[in-house]
């Protein structure tokens, strides 16, 4: 059979294409699983946690135990790296820059990621639509602490001693928790001060973290702090300090003669700040759900939980969307508190 050239170069042409096809076909599935193939297991490289406080705080002391743990079960470094600054939110804007991959994590608390968004007049960033809650770590009460050679040993004692004498009580900054703490037990105060009698009025005196405000109060130059538990034990074990009373719904297990706040003349005053790891928005769902997990069965370890102890912090574990509603609904609460003290940053 004689095929005219144009006829026989269709033929080729044809046979051309369904050879392409047919080889595409083949290794198209190839090419497409290779990503799948060749991801690696998370985490393939140290992560850091970014704690936007001072060292030697609360966030600072579990962001370390909890980072080591990570590390062993993980096999990778976990870095804790401390970018204090503007009530920490220095620290949250880096991270809420870094990637989405789950290799940059952010130590927050309740204060830092709930109350500055009602002091601060603007923020770099969103602290609920720019990061991922990833998990809780601990409850940590607060704790009146006292300067060793003020004549108190109580709350009610303080808030007779503040109505005939001036006190100053130092915090992290305006608007942080200490602050707040303090302009709350001044109402309290107040609230419950007999007609005709003078009420406790406390003087703020903002420091540039809580660790300045720590070392004034030892020297005397204030005489209380409201401060996590975790940054100022080993001062009360000392004796340097004088722990009135804990901020929380009951005794800290490590420190059950101090009293809580509530049991101590002021019904109602509970305030048992919570601390843990955010991720910045967009960091895959597994990433976030597998550290989730990891937290959770470090929360559960034994040696985890007697190091919290010591602190006097309690494990405290939710699940990611619970952590979010948390934080939606604190958000929510502490404006109003900032609202009705009149604190702001700037």
């Amino acid at each position: 059979m004689n095929l005219k050239p144009s006829a026989f170069k269709s033929i080729t042409n044809l046979l051309r294409m369904t050879l392409l096809a047919f080889t595409a076909a083949l290794i198209s599935p190839v090419v497409l699983a290779q990503p799948v193939a060749l991801q690696a297991p998370f985490p393939a490289k140290p992560v850091r946690i970014i704690v936007p406080q001072t060292p030697g705080g609360a966030s600072d002391a579990l962001a370390r135990i909890v980072g080591q743990k990570l590390s062993e079960k993980w096999g990778q470094a976990v870095v804790v790296e401390n970018r204090a600054g503007a009530g920490g939110n220095i620290g949250m804007d880096v991270v809420a820059k870094a990637p989405a991959d789950g290799y940059t994590l952010l130590m927050s608390y309740v204060g830092s990621h709930a109350i500055n968004v009602s002091i601060y007049k603007k923020l770099p960033f969103d602290p609920e639509a720019d990061f991922a809650a990833v998990a809780t770590l601990a409850n940590v009460p607060f704790v009146a602490a006292a300067n060793a050679k003020l004549p108190v040993s109580n709350m009610k004692e303080l808030a007779a001693y503040a109505a005939k004498n001036p006190v100053s009580f130092g915090s992290a900054g305006n608007g942080s928790v200490n602050h707040l703490l303090g302009e709350m037990f001044n109402a309290y105060s107040a609230a419950s001060t007999s007609q005709g009698a003078t009420a406790a009025k406390m003087l703020h005196v903002p420091y540039k973290g809580a660790a300045p405000a720590l070392t004034d109060l030892i020297s005397g130059q204030i005489q209380l702090v409201f401060t996590s538990l975790p940054s100022v034990a080993q001062h009360i074990r000392a004796g340097t300090v004088n722990g009135l009373a804990v901020t929380g719904s009951k005794r800290a297990a490590a420190f059950k003669d101090i009293p809580t706040i509530a049991e101590s003349g002021y019904p109602g005053f509970v305030i048992n700040p919570w601390f843990g790891l955010f991720a910045p928005k967009g960091t895959p769902v597994a990433v976030v759900r597998q550290i989730n997990a990891e937290i959770k069965k470090i929360l559960e370890d034994k040696d985890t939980q007697d190091k919290f102890a010591v602190l006097g912090a309690e494990p405290f574990d939710t699940r990611p969307e619970e952590f979010a509603a948390m934080l939606h609904a604190d958000i929510q609460k502490w404006a109003a508190v900032v609202k009705s003290s009149g604190a702001t940053a700037d």
